[in-house]
């Protein structure tokens, strides 16, 4: 099935060999979906079928000075997620974008997280523009796990009990997600992507599903925009 279809959207991570996106269009009675890896940000922007929303769990709308926890959104996503607030990290400012050492950043209050994944921040920080903003979408997966189940996630995403948690969340929503997650494990080296990640993945397809039909919620309510004009938000 190939061309824009608006009822297709994605929900995509951040995984050692790129991006792992889960592409799925949903119907009232049942759910359709596509699993792919993408090496580069700029290859999801031109994915096929196009999806209508896309969800992504990277920081976009960044600062230009460092503020104590980071942007608005980062700190009131942390006060919304309670035990697991510290899977919520402060991105780099924009000026950080440009370090490719530790510890250039290290004494401006960047933690080794957020280092590590700042090439992917800086991939996707080239090629966003406010206009974008109204298809791309940050998410967080731990905000989506929340508003899906009610509560914060009791155990840590990446031990066997987080992975059958976040698993038996899914299922509720999507029919035979065991069997599809299953399926997917086994069809994407370890070297790849880690099934956390596919996990995250699939959880930010359903916010995205939320986004595209108005159900879904943003912190903040009101988001500020950075220098760029593209608004700091996260939407679950």
């Amino acid at each position: 099935m190939g061309g824009k279809d608006m009822s297709w959207v994605a929900g995509i991570d951040g995984c050692r060999a790129g991006w792992i996106v889960v592409l799925l269009q949903r119907t009232q009675k049942t759910w359709t979906h596509q699993v792919t890896l993408c090496p580069k940000f700029a290859d999801i922007l031109s994915l096929d079928p196009t999806p209508a929303v896309i969800a992504i769990d990277i920081p976009i709308g960044l600062l230009d000075q460092p503020q104590p926890g980071g942007r608005a959104c980062d700190r009131q996503a942390r006060q919304l997620l309670g035990r697991r607030a510290s899977s919520i990290f402060t991105p780099p400012t924009r000026p950080m974008l440009k370090a490719t050492r530790y510890e250039h950043v290290r004494t401006q209050g960047l933690s080794i997280q957020s280092f590590n994944i700042l090439p992917k921040i800086r991939e996707v920080d080239q090629l966003m523009i406010p206009a974008l903003q109204q298809r791309v979408h940050e998410a967080h997966p731990e905000l989506a796990f929340l508003s899906l189940a009610g509560v914060p996630m009791q155990y840590n995403k990446k031990t066997p009990k987080g992975r059958e948690e976040r698993l038996r969340i899914l299922e509720s929503v999507f029919r035979g997600m065991r069997q599809a997650f299953e399926d997917n494990c086994r069809a994407f080296k370890r070297a790849e992507i880690a099934m956390d990640d596919l996990l995250d993945a699939y959880v930010l397809a359903w916010t995205a599903l939320r986004i595209s039909t108005g159900q879904a919620s943003r912190v903040p309510a009101n988001p500020l925009v950075d220098s760029k004009g593209l608004r700091m938000e996260i939407w679950y």
